[in-house]
């Protein structure tokens, strides 16, 4: 194992250990997990579920890849920036300052724009141009921003707001705000799937201290169900941390027939058939089920255990865990990265 040491950005000293088992092939693919406390991203290879690669920046605990392979880049809340990073060398190439703190972010398909929700008053959405790597435009929404998504037809943003309970849904095509949704409860992670023709369906998203999802009709701009998940199995072990009733982490699979919903205090994963939203099964977590990804080639469902400090992957053909992959401290957000 070895250890580069590389000066960034304003001497910002980010410090990369390559730990790579076996050289990147065409079509691979990578899935990178934001640390929290220890602000590092570790990077799992899906074909041997193991880590491969840890990014320690002690700046940001979220990464995306760029879709050229070239680039990871990372949300900076300490200087509020979108920081660019190569690859290869792990050196910063630049840090681009943003319009208030970053809280999520998503890179459209085609590598083009990086779209980042604000946490801070009054809220908004910021677009940068990844070519240029300038901030083109800043939208404003009412209220700051947790979690956001991307539509897979690419033309929406989906932005949630836990402090004024509103879903913003951006016209990524005018860069503009098309409509909302207000909630009774605070909005946090947010998925959707598709029509036939591939135009969006339904957004599905979890609510502040509820065990369960809502279910937000496309077409009408309208909540059409709310959904509690069950109660059992209980696998909440004694001496962990206080039971959470919440849902936090959810996610549509790659093939668009499940949804899948994190349970933190069932320790679990439930998974519902689409579009009828019929209960199929779950699969067993760690501690703090949080967030929730998919490998691309959609074998895998990941979910990130923050008080276990893992990653469980589970089996989306079986909906059972086959490992439960140790990471550094507090993994939180993760993504999933094809590689060309």
């Amino acid at each position: 194992m070895s250890l580069t040491t590389i000066k960034g950005y304003h001497g910002c000293v980010i410090c990369l250990w390559l730990l790579l088992a076996m050289p990147l092939t065409a079509a691979s693919s990578r899935i990178l997990v934001g640390n929290y406390v220890s602000r590092t991203i570790d990077v799992i290879d899906p074909v041997t579920n193991k880590i491969v690669q840890t990014y320690n920046t002690e700046l940001s605990y979220m990464a995306k890849g760029s879709p050229d392979g070239s680039r990871i880049y990372t949300s900076d809340e300490d200087e509020m920036t979108l920081d660019v990073l190569d690859r290869k060398t792990g050196k910063i190439i630049k840090k681009v300052p943003l319009s208030g703190y970053p809280n999520y972010f998503e890179v459209t398909k085609d590598g083009g724009r990086a779209v980042i929700s604000l946490r801070n008053l009054p809220g908004a959405v910021d677009i940068v141009d990844l070519t240029s790597l300038k901030l083109k435009k800043t939208i404003p929404v009412r209220g700051g921003l947790h979690a956001l998504d991307l539509t897979r037809d690419g033309k929406y943003a989906l932005a949630g707001s836990i402090w004024s309970s509103r879903l913003s849904v951006i016209d990524l095509q005018t860069e503009t705000l098309a409509w909302e949704v207000q909630f009774d409860l605070g909005v946090r992670p947010i998925t959707s799937d598709t029509n036939p023709d591939g135009s969006t369906r339904r957004v599905y998203l979890n609510l502040t201290d509820f065990h369960g999802f809502a279910v937000v009709d496309f077409a009408t701009h309208a909540e059409v169900a709310r959904i509690m998940l069950p109660d059992e199995p209980n696998w909440y072990e004694a001496g962990g941390r206080p039971r959470n009733r919440g849902s936090h982490g959810i996610a549509v699979a790659p093939d668009n027939k499940t949804l899948w919903v994190n349970s933190a205090s069932q320790r679990c994963v439930f998974v519902y058939s689409l579009p009828d939203l019929k209960l199929l099964g779950h699969a067993r977590t760690g501690g703090g089920a949080d967030w929730l990804t998919f490998s691309p080639d959609g074998k895998w469902a990941y979910v990130s255990n923050g008080w276990d400090n893992t990653v469980s992957a589970i089996d989306t053909k079986t909906i059972k865990e086959v490992t439960r992959i140790p990471t550094h401290g507090d993994p939180a957000r993760m993504s999933a990265w094809i590689l060309p």
